[in-house]
C-alpha cells in the first residue's frame, strides 16, 4: 500500500500540513489577525472583506467558507478573532469547527479592550496553541485518503493541448488508487458541459450539472452583461484562445476520464474517492478557497501565461507546458511538461511527472507558492453589501 507521512485528526481524517489558522470573523478583525500572524511563527491568517452587512445566502456562504477552511484537515488548530458586533457568530463558527475534534479558541476585540490588548491576548493564545501542534508526530497515511483539486488559470494554447491533458492522466491515477479529485470553474465548462454531463453516474447528477450552468447564465443575464467580455480573458486571447468553447474543451481535460459521482455546491465537503464537480467561479483565488473549504488537501493548478498565486491552507502545485513562460517564471512553477509538445516524452510520462509531484508534496515537499509565502484567500459572494 502506497503511503505518505501525514497528521492524524481526531475525526479520522488526515492532513498533509499542520497549520495553526487564525480566522477573522469580519474585515474589522483583519489587522489584529495579521499582527498575531506576524508575531507568532508558523501561523496562517486569512484576512477577508466580509462578515458584516450581509444577509441570507451571502451571510451563510461567508460562514460556510470560514468554517470549512477551519475544518480542512491541513489545519491542526484554530484561533478565531471577532470584533464583537458582526453578523458572523464567532461561537457558532467555533462550534462548527470543533466538530472535527481540533482545538479552537476565540475572543472579540471589543471585550479585549481594543486592538493592542487584543493582539497581546491573541499572541499568547497562538503561542500556546502552536507549541501544542509542534508536538504532533506524523503517521503513515494511505494515498487513497487524498482529495485533490484541479484548477487552471492564466491559460493559453499550451494549457488545453498539453498541461491540462497531462493533469487528467494524473487525476485518473489518483482516483485509481482510491483518492478523490474535484474540478470546479462552472464558468469555464460552458460550451463543453454536455461532455461532462455524459460522464455523470446518474441522470440526477447530470441534471444538476446542467442546472448550475443555467443558474450562472441567468445571473449574468440579470446583470445585463455578456460573460464573453471577461472569459476568455485578454490574457487568454493573447495566448491563443479564441472562444469560451475552445477554452472549456481544454479546461475539462484536466479532470481525466473517470465518471462524475456528484455535483457539489461551493465549499461543500468533498466526498472520499472518485471524481466530483464543485460549482465555483473561474476566479482563481475564490475557486481554490472553495476547494480548500471543501476539504481538499492540495490543488494542482495548470497555467500557460503564468501566475504566482497560492492558497492559505493547501499547497498549490503549478504546472505548465509553456517552455518560454517556465524559463521566465521558474521561481513560481513546480512542474514543466513542455517536453510533451516537443516530443521529448509522451502524455503518460507527463502525467507520471505530475503524479510524482503530488505524492512528494503530500509527503511534505513545499511548493514554490508555499516557499514564497503565497497565502491568497478570497470568499465568493452572492449578493450586494447592505
Amino acid at each position: 500500500m502506497k503511503t505518505f507521512k501525514g497528521y492524524a485528526r481526531a475525526n479520522g481524517d488526515f492532513g498533509i500540513r499542520n497549520h495553526l489558522l487564525i480566522i477573522p470573523t469580519v474585515i474589522c478583525a483583519n489587522q489584529v489577525c495579521s499582527r498575531i500572524e506576524q508575531m507568532v511563527p508558523d501561523t496562517v491568517a486569512i484576512p477577508h472583506q466580509h462578515g458584516c452587512s450581509q444577509i441570507g445566502a451571502d451571510k451563510d456562504r461567508t460562514f460556510d467558507v470560514l468554517a470549512g477552511t477551519g475544518r480542512n484537515p491541513n489545519v491542526g488548530a484554530v484561533l478565531i478573532v471577532s470584533l464583537g458586533c458582526e453578523v458572523v457568530d464567532p461561537q457558532a463558527l467555533a462550534d462548527a469547527i470543533r466538530e472535527t475534534g481540533k482545538p479552537v479558541e476565540w475572543f472579540d476585540i471589543q471585550s479585549a479592550g481594543g486592538s493592542i490588548k487584543a493582539i497581546q491576548h491573541g499572541v499568547e493564545l497562538a503561542r500556546r496553541m502552536r507549541a501544542e501542534l509542534d508536538r504532533v508526530e506524523k503517521v503513515d497515511v494511505p494515498f487513497s485518503k487524498l482529495r485533490i483539486g484541479v484548477k487552471c488559470g492564466g491559460s493559453d494554447a499550451t494549457s488545453g493541448l498539453a498541461s491540462n491533458p497531462a493533469l487528467g492522466v494524473a487525476a485518473d491515477a489518483i482516483i485509481a488508487d482510491g483518492g478523490a479529485v474535484v474540478i470546479g470553474e462552472t464558468t469555464e465548462i460552458i460550451g463543453a458541459e454536455h461532455l461532462l454531463a455524459e460522464r455523470c453516474v446518474t441522470p440526477d447528477v447530470s441534471s444538476k450539472l446542467y442546472s448550475i450552468v443555467e443558474r450562472f447564465e441567468r445571473e449574468v443575464e440579470r446583470a445585463g452583461a455578456d460573460m464573453r467580455g471577461g472569459n476568455p480573458s485578454p490574457g487568454n486571447i493573447a495566448g491563443g484562445l479564441s472562444t469560451i468553447e475552445e477554452k472549456s474543451l481544454g479546461c475539462i481535460s484536466k479532470c481525466g476520464t473517470a465518471p462524475i459521482r456528484a455535483v457539489i455546491e461551493y465549499a461543500e465537503q468533498i466526498p472520499n474517492g472518485g471524481l466530483y464537480f464543485m460549482d465555483s467561479p473561474g476566479n482563481d483565488i475564490e475557486c481554490v478557497s472553495g476547494m480548500a473549504a471543501g476539504g481538499a488537501h492540495l490543488v494542482c493548478f495548470t497555467t500557460g501565461r503564468g501566475t504566482p498565486t497560492g492558497s492559505a491552507v493547501v499547497p498549490v502545485i503549478k504546472i505548465t507546458a509553456n517552455a518560454q513562460m517556465y524559463r521566465r517564471m521558474e521561481d513560481n512553477m513546480d512542474v514543466d511538461v513542455s517536453g510533451l509538445l516537443t516530443g521529448a516524452f509522451d502524455l503518460r510520462e507527463a502525467g507520471r511527472r505530475i503524479e510524482r509531484e503530488i505524492r512528494e508534496v503530500a509527503d511534505g515537499k513545499l511548493t514554490k507558492a508555499e516557499i514564497l509565502g503565497h497565502r491568497e484567500f478570497s470568499i465568493n459572494r452572492i449578493g450586494p453589501s447592505l
